[in-house]
């Protein structure tokens, strides 16, 4: 803390100037519990980003019916996969450690001058909280990144929304960035392959599923570019792992409510690729950046047991490119980019 050049004796101190760096994803609940469930799950599925049905129409569906019921389902998936030492999900865990490499990379490269931090869309810890201390510690700029490859209203502009809801609340307001989709740079599809090669060594599999988190169909028809995104990440990762077309088969999971969804369904999918004689398949999963619910608990479980119901015998799960060095590259040369102009 210091007072300002030239300011009279009385002028409050201030931090040093610094250059925040935010990192966000979707967010995790506190706990396994029905409470814990309740919050995260009102949260998340209040968003008018992710579910946007009139209020008066969804909300006595939400508040009567799905929260009565959904967080004891919830909460039961999330003890499968908790991570019990450090008391929270792995999607927590696995931010800490990305968090924990890109402030390394970011100490070496441009000192205290730069501040690396995360919050979460939906829980803890809040954006609104993360924004207030980047501030408070004397950042007047953020560059705000959140860790969707692939651009989709429900993710990214969900979490930018909240970036600037937050801003609104600041008496000071730092000027503020945000990071783009990198969907199709050539440093992320060479981790996504390389990780392939790491998982599948030099074996070509008969089909790769490339299983994206899904959203309504009618999101793309409105003009939401996820689709094409994740379709054109495919293709890239097929080229770079120099198979011939029809080796990736790009799917959608986790669908939700009435409406119909991204297809195909990976669920469907994958037991139809049993059937059909299939029966050695791997999945990955472009769209996360860390391994979570979905991928850790719907994946491995879920559509595991549909392809093995339908007569698939070998199902290998290739991991989220999480804190692997490679990724962190990515990264860090994501940050480092959009920070162009300020440092």
């Amino acid at each position: 803390m210091n007072r300002p050049e030239h300011a009279p004796a009385d002028h409050p101190q201030l931090p040093a100037r610094k250059i925040g760096v935010l990192i966000a994803n979707l967010g995790t609940p506190d706990g396994t519990d029905y409470w814990s469930m309740r919050r995260y799950l009102n949260e998340f599925l209040s968003d008018k980003r992710v579910i946007d049905y009139p209020s008066w129409k969804w909300q006595p569906l939400l508040q009567t019916v799905i929260l009565t019921k959904r967080p004891f389902s919830s909460g039961a998936n999330y003890k499968t996969i908790w991570n019990n030492d450090a008391d929270e999900s792995p999607l927590m865990t696995i931010t800490k450690e990305q968090v924990a490499a890109l402030r390394d990379r970011a100490q070496t490269l441009w000192g205290d001058r730069v501040m690396v931090d995360f919050c979460m869309r939906y829980g803890n810890p809040s954006t609104p909280d993360v924004v207030d201390r980047m501030v408070r510690a004397g950042c007047d700029r953020i560059l705000f990144f959140p860790l969707y490859p692939q651009y989709a209203g429900a993710t990214t502009a969900t979490a930018n929304d909240q970036f600037f809801r937050a801003l609104m609340t600041q008496k000071r307001q730092p000027a503020a960035r945000t990071v783009p989709a990198y969907f199709d740079r050539p440093d992320y599809i060479a981790a996504l392959a390389a990780s392939v090669r790491r998982a599948l060594g030099d074996r070509t599999p008969r089909k790769l599923v490339a299983s994206y988190h899904g959203m309504p169909k009618r999101y793309l028809t409105e003009g939401d570019p996820y689709h094409c995104q994740c379709q054109k990440t495919s293709r890239l990762l097929r080229e770079a792992l120099g198979w011939d077309a029809g080796v990736i088969d790009t799917t959608f999971q986790s669908v939700f409510g009435p409406e119909e969804w991204l297809r195909p369904y990976t669920v469907e999918h994958v037991a139809e690729l049993a059937k059909q004689g299939i029966t050695e398949i791997a999945v990955i999963s472009p769209a996360f950046s860390a391994d979570c619910i979905e991928t850790l608990e719907e994946i491995q479980g879920e559509i595991r047991e549909a392809f093995v119901h339908a007569g698939g015998r070998e199902f290998t799960y290739i991991p989220c490119l999480n804190a692997d060095p490679d990724h962190i590259d990515t990264l860090t040369a994501i940050v480092a980019e959009n920070l162009g102009g300020w440092i």
